[in-house]
Order: structure tokens, then C-alpha cells, then sequence
């Protein structure tokens, strides 16, 4: 499945798999981390490497994640976003703001690549040199690239119970990020099922 910056940086709020949730950007290793992780998808709009991630360049990196999931949640809605914030979303519009302004902290140039044997293509080029700002502004166009994008229209917050990740659905019915949380969900509707009908619930017998 074809993987998107704009998506994994809002996951890197996720389940921790015991009920509670995890923070992958909770520390500065763990941010580092994520974003050696993010080396594929951050080849050809910054490097990815060699950043050295303070307090100041976390707390930005997560100032993007709120922007972006906010959106996120616009994008979903009439549909409920991840409950996961959903009580303390950054408003639509000041997130719309805070993206482009941390895009355009970067001017870039049209350069034109001509390898021997191959296509001529055009690249976009980088003019600002500090690393942190480049790869602040590298996540915020990709988060405008996927939200402008026809990816936009099958993003969807998983409906499972506790699972808190948005997805991109790869067809129309499809409710759950994972099996897992089909499974998760199904048993949930059946215990409500019992509970409801005549009879149910675990009264003494």
C-alpha cells in the first residue's frame, strides 16, 4: 500500500495496543527516530538524515501534526474524526494558516534534469539552507499535497473501538484500518447485540 508523509505524521498519535495511546513524537529520540523512518518518503523533498532534533524543532514537528490532523478531520466530516482529539481540534481556518505559513518558509526554484538516455523532468529546488526549516516545510507541502489530492476522498477515521488511526480506504464500505479492527468492531456489535435484546445481559440465574 502506497504510503503518504501527510498520513504518517498524523499517526504518530496511535493505540498503543493496551488501551491508552502512544506518542512516537513524545521525546527528541523518538521524533529523531520517526523521521529516519521517514528517509524513503522525504527523498526528493529534503534530506531526512543527520537532522539534529531539539526541543524547539519537536514542539514545530507537533504544531504540524495538530495542523494536520485538524484538517483531517475536516476532510472526514459530515463523518466523527479520530477520537483521539476530536474534543480539542485546532480550528479549520488557523490550521489552513499555520501550514501554508510553514510551507512558504521555504522559497523554492523550477530546475529542469536531463539525465543521458532519460526524459527530461522538472524538480523543485530547495533555496533555504537550515536543515530544520526545510524539513518543517517538506511536511507541511506534503500535508497540502494530500489534502489536494484525490487521496483526500477515501481518508476515513477508523471506527473500531479504541483504534484512533485515519486510513485510506481502498473501497467504499470498507469501515476499519486493519482486520484486527473489524474483528474488534464485530465483537463490540455483538456484545451490544446481547446486552439489548430480551433476556441479555449477565443477570444472575
Amino acid at each position: 500500500m502506497e504510503r503518504f508523509l501527510a498520513l504518517e505524521l498524523a499517526s504518530t498519535i496511535r493505540h498503543d495496543g493496551s488501551g491508552g495511546i502512544a506518542d512516537d513524537l513524545l521525546t527528541l529520540r523518538g521524533t529523531a527516530l520517526w523521521i529516519e523512518k521517514q528517509s524513503e518518503l522525504l527523498a526528493g523533498r529534503t534530506p531526512g538524515g543527520g537532522v539534529l532534533v531539539d526541543e524547539r524543532f519537536r514542539s514545530e514537528v507537533i504544531g504540524l501534526r495538530q495542523a494536520v490532523r485538524a484538517l483531517f478531520a475536516r476532510a472526514v466530516s459530515p463523518a466523527p474524526p479520530s477520537p483521539a482529539d476530536a474534543r480539542r481540534l485546532m480550528p479549520a481556518d488557523e490550521a489552513l494558516a499555520h501550514i501554508n505559513k510553514v510551507a512558504a518558509r521555504v522559497p523554492v526554484i523550477l530546475r529542469m534534469e536531463w539525465p543521458p538516455g532519460e526524459a527530461p523532468k522538472a524538480r523543485l529546488m530547495a533555496t533555504e539552507t537550515d536543515p530544520h526549516v526545510r524539513l518543517l516545510a517538506a511536511l507541511a507541502r506534503a500535508a497540502i499535497d494530500f489534502l489536494t489530492g484525490p487521496q483526500r476522498e477515501q481518508l476515513h477515521a477508523c471506527t473500531a473501538p479504541r483504534c484512533i488511526r485515519y486510513f485510506l480506504k481502498s473501497h467504499g464500505r470498507q469501515e476499519w484500518c486493519k482486520p484486527s479492527c473489524g474483528n474488534r468492531a464485530r465483537a463490540a456489535r455483538h456484545y451490544r447485540r446481547r446486552q439489548t435484546a430480551p433476556g441479555g445481559g449477565s443477570g444472575p440465574s
